[in-house]
């Protein structure tokens, strides 16, 4: 076989990557803003620290989400069974396709949501009886993840 049959997978498995790749790249930096943000909430009063902690552990969640999609992937792809299902280039970006929802949806909203928890703590050390009202206002965030999650999902089980 020559390499131009292996194309529609190997344009598979750059969805497979991107999937996990940039929600996880998102997730880094929403946690770090949120981290970042804590650090100077907890110079000033460490007892906060398992509040502070819930609101990082939110951004987070996207990266997971990319995981959960790399490994769904790689098991449609036959990667695991040392099967390799060989793609169409037409199949092929239809799998890329399918794995962006939670490619760039994860991406996005992992530093959205770290901006959120930033703000949150902003609220919080203000406020310290707010923090479910914080938590809230990331988790908004979350449900759109979620909706990608479940595209992307839905999508690649058709393959």
């Amino acid at each position: 076989m020559s390499w131009i049959e292996y194309l529609g997978t190997a344009v598979a498995f750059v969805g497979a990557a991107l999937a996990v790749g940039m929600p996880c790249s998102g997730s880094a930096k929403g946690v770090g803003t949120v981290g970042r943000a804590g650090a100077g909430v907890l110079s000033v009063d460490p007892s906060k620290f398992s509040r502070v902690l819930i609101l990082q552990i939110l951004p987070g969640t996207q990266g997971l989400y990319g995981l959960v999609v790399w490994f769904l992937a790689l098991m449609k792809l036959g990667f695991f069974d040392a099967e390799l299902i060989i793609l169409s280039l037409r199949e092929g970006v239809s799998f890329f396709g399918a794995c962006m929802p939670v490619a760039i949806g994860g991406f996005i909203f992992g530093i959205v949501q770290g901006r959120l928890g930033a703000g949150g703590l902003s609220l919080m050390t203000k406020r310290p009886n707010e923090l479910s009202k914080s938590i809230i206002l990331a988790i908004m965030v979350e449900f759109y993840a979620i909706l990608a999650l479940l595209s992307t999902f839905l999508m690649l089980n058709n393959f």
